[in-house]
């Protein structure tokens, strides 16, 4: 059964990864079990800039983003993305992430505003069922 926001449209994704991080096998996976949940994905892929992550989410109108980062940068990379899309007034847009994040980068990330964070071991239905959480309030 397709994913629907409020209006009857599908959930729409933008799975992202931002910096020079060359692993996307993750990040491909998760937009596949969204796809594959009902959800519309636009993969922009591998060594994303913010600025490009950010014009790519509102373009594309999205529901909800995904970063994904397995470099160790996100804790620059991901505060970047929450401050451009507050800049371009798109800071309502519930933002994921995805990575081997250190429980202590994971809290301050929630704190900075990413929504929802997922480590190794995290279940394809536990992704899912959090980004349609998350995509309700604002679809």
């Amino acid at each position: 059964m397709p994913a629907k926001s409020s209006n009857s449209t599908p959930i729409r994704v933008l799975i992202a990864k931002p910096g020079l991080d060359g692993h996307d096998r993750g990040a491909k996976v998760v937009a596949r079990a969204l796809r594959d949940a009902g959800m519309e994905v636009i993969y922009v892929g591998l060594r994303q800039t913010p600025e490009s992550i950010v014009d790519s989410a509102i373009e594309e109108d999205v529901d909800l983003v995904g970063l994904s980062c397995l470099s160790g940068a996100h804790m620059a990379l991901f505060p970047r993305v929450l401050r451009l899309l507050k800049a371009r007034r798109a800071g309502n847009l519930p933002v994921f992430a995805g990575g081997i994040i250190p429980d202590g980068d994971a809290k301050a990330l929630r704190k900075a505003g990413i929504k929802a964070i997922f480590g190794p071991g995290t279940t394809l239905e536990e992704i899912v069922t959090t980004a349609r959480k998350l995509a309700r309030p604002h679809a």
